[in-house]
């Protein structure tokens, strides 16, 4: 079984692209916090690729952006390519089934997603009580460089 479920804020705004014949494939990375903390008392965060295709990638392009909180329900996936130098180079991505974006929809947004595709939660704003960016009026993430894994 390969099932991945992740809830994570976006660590930049998607990038949306197209295949040689036309099919929409959409990127972003995001930032998972993990469940323990370590040993000085702080929760560490991981930085996942994860990868969407067709009308899910057009929908979180055009919808999410950096800091938004999304779910994503997918399957992990290694793959292998070399690089410019010839030296071959492993990645792990998530490739989305499913995203469900978490945070409120912004008052410029004109549009809600298809229910097709990347639905908006159903979340009641009772939810978001324990969400420590919920009221922040700076819904940006602040990531150093450094801390990126690529």
């Amino acid at each position: 079984m390969n099932a991945v479920i992740l809830i994570g804020r976006l660590t930049e705004d998607p990038e949306l692209r197209y295949t040689a014949s036309g099919t929409p494939v959409g990127s972003f990375t995001l930032a998972v916090d993990r469940q323990r903390t370590n040993q000085a008392g702080q929760r560490e965060t991981d930085f996942i690729k994860i990868v969407t295709w067709q009308k899910s990638a057009e929908n979180c392009a055009q919808y999410l952006r950096k800091g938004k909180l999304a779910a994503v329900e997918g399957r992990l996936q290694i793959r292998q390519y070399e690089n410019k130098e010839g030296q071959k180079v492993r990645v792990a991505e998530v490739v989305a089934n499913n995203v469900q974006f978490l945070s409120p929809k912004d008052s410029n947004t004109t549009a809600a997603p298809t229910a097709s595709s990347a639905r908006p939660s159903q979340a009641s704003p009772s939810q978001y009580q324990d969400d420590p960016f919920a009221n922040d009026d700076n819904s940006m993430m602040d990531i150093v460089d450094d801390d990126l894994p690529f």
